[in-house]
């Protein structure tokens, strides 16, 4: 009795003593954490042994975890499309390895984010309805003391198989299983989870370095300290928590990876400390990455101005193509044209790169008597959104056949917001 009073003494100090995973105790929502609980697993112990199934917790477990996951991955992708569609035809620069390339839009960009974000939830609710219930099993899988129980009756055993699987949710059955159910399936399920942390990683990476241009930038509290030495600074710190956890959730693969390589025969117990950390810290990471993307979507700010001066710094170059043209239809020689915008060209950019000015190649271009018969073109062939090509109807068209029919199944919980601890 000592001994036990002991122990119960060091778990009740243990709370400060021990270490606690800053995913349940900081980032990850109420729900989640509840689902990965100990009171949530003695419930559903309790429940399954009403079934006769107290080895079918895990496939429950992360059913349910997949239907606190997908409505969030909904409401994020449902942000980000009201923001793709208010600013469809909004021009921005373009990057190509980081260097200016032709323009797109502000909501074209991000599509991009949005597709694949709409590739994770169908392939999250795929595994989600993929999932089998094990069944009425037995010690190896063979059913050999349900078989005893009814007295050799196969079609009671099948029926009670049949009937535990349907009361805990599920259509269908594992027909073989070892031990347990096949390990093959926590690899689907990390896959997929990790594939949304690669997905999450390259959308906020893409705001941190537009919050570095000066662009766009994640939503910021009005009391939010953006740094303790450098009070002007308003650093990402969304978005960097966001990549700093999906790295964390990509690299969780390896766990199921390695555990169904090594089950040995029907069972073997080394997989079970593992899966007890792997797969609760992905759903509870997912879980934070998804709750933190949902507010940056939910509060992203534009700065067209910033926009706009980065292409006029870029487009005179990108436009020497269409000047040549509208030379040549004025009358004039494609040969000495071109030559002509090489050399003023060449002269905008070494203001630019070496005196650190403005690129001046439109102001030179309308100095230049040659050039007098487009003089009065100029202003229309630099107009930004001659050059963004079908980016606006793209954006239209792939919100409308795309993305809102994905969105209609959790249209019920859209209204939900975010509530992020910074």
């Amino acid at each position: 009795m000592a001994e036990r009073g002991d122990r119960g003494g060091q778990q009740a100090a243990c709370g400060h003593d021990s270490y606690r995973s800053p995913l349940a105790s900081r980032y990850a929502s109420p729900e989640m954490c509840f689902v990965f609980s100990e009171r949530c697993k003695f419930r559903t112990w309790r429940q399954l042994w009403l079934w006769l199934a107290e080895a079918e917790q895990d496939l429950i477990i992360l059913r349910n975890a997949f239907d606190l996951l997908l409505p969030k991955l909904a409401r994020v992708i449902s942000r980000l499309a009201d923001f793709a569609k208010e600013r469809a035809d909004l021009p921005t620069l373009g990057f190509t390895h980081f260097q200016p390339a032709q323009l797109t839009t502000v909501g074209k960009r991000c599509c991009l984010w949005i597709q694949d974000l709409c590739m994770d939830l169908q392939n999250l609710k795929r595994v989600r309805d993929d999932l089998r219930f094990r069944g009425v099993k037995g010690t190896t899988g063979t059913q050999a003391s349900f078989l005893q129980l009814f007295e050799g009756d196969d079609q009671k055993v099948e029926q009670l198989d049949k009937m535990v699987t349907e009361k805990a949710g599920f259509k269908r059955a594992f027909i073989i299983t070892g031990q347990t159910y096949t390990r093959k399936v926590d690899i689907e399920v990390l896959s997929v989870l990790a594939s949304l942390g690669a997905s999450v990683h390259k959308i906020c990476t893409d705001i941190r370095l537009l919050a570095n241009l000066k662009e766009m930038e994640e939503p910021f509290e009005k009391q939010q300290i953006g740094s303790s030495a450098m009070p002007y600074k308003r650093n990402p710190m969304r978005s960097e928590r966001c990549c700093g956890l999906a790295r964390h959730l990509m690299t969780l693969i390896m766990d199921p990876l390695q555990t169904a390589s090594v089950q040995w025969f029907e069972r073997t117990l080394d997989d079970s400390a593992n899966r007890r950390i792997c797969l609760a810290e992905a759903f509870l990471t997912a879980d934070t990455i998804l709750n933190t993307l949902q507010n940056i979507s939910e509060g992203l700010v534009v700065y067209p101005k910033v926009i706009e001066r980065r292409i006029r710094q870029e487009l005179p170059f990108m436009a020497t193509e269409n000047i040549i043209m509208a030379m040549v239809k004025a009358g004039g020689n494609r040969q000495d044209c071109h030559e002509k915008i090489r050399v003023l060209s060449q002269q905008a950019a070494a203001v630019v790169k070496q005196e650190g000015g403005d690129n001046d190649l439109i102001e030179r271009i309308q100095a230049d008597a040659y050039f007098s018969p487009i003089h009065s073109q100029l202003d229309h062939l630099l107009d930004p959104s001659s050059f963004t090509g079908r980016a606006s109807q793209q954006v239209q068209r792939f919100l409308e056949e795309e993305v809102y029919p994905l969105l209609k199944p959790y249209e019920s919980v859209m209204k939900v917001k975010a509530e992020l601890r910074l």
